[in-house]
């Protein structure tokens, strides 16, 4: 695991409290190209609104504290 990977898990330890008050939570799967993939669990694993909030939440703090970030999608 290199430097960005354990930035980003660091960083989404920020975002999983958000997350985990409304019973969801969010967990890193890789970093390529400048995308972070991550599965989205719990509550937020079949809610509707998992996409706005990787984009509105997620992805916005990941792409301010870790330097290269470009996007964060859900994990296939």
């Amino acid at each position: 695991m290199d430097d960005t990977e354990k930035l980003i898990i660091s960083t989404l330890e920020k975002i999983r409290f958000f997350l985990q008050k409304d019973g969801g939570d969010v967990e890193f799967v890789s970093f390529k190209d400048g995308i972070v993939y991550v599965k989205m669990k719990g509550a937020c694993q079949d809610c509707m609104y998992a996409n706005a909030d990787i984009e509105q939440l997620v992805e916005v703090i990941l792409q301010e504290e870790v330097p290269g970030v470009v996007a964060v999608k859900l994990a296939e």
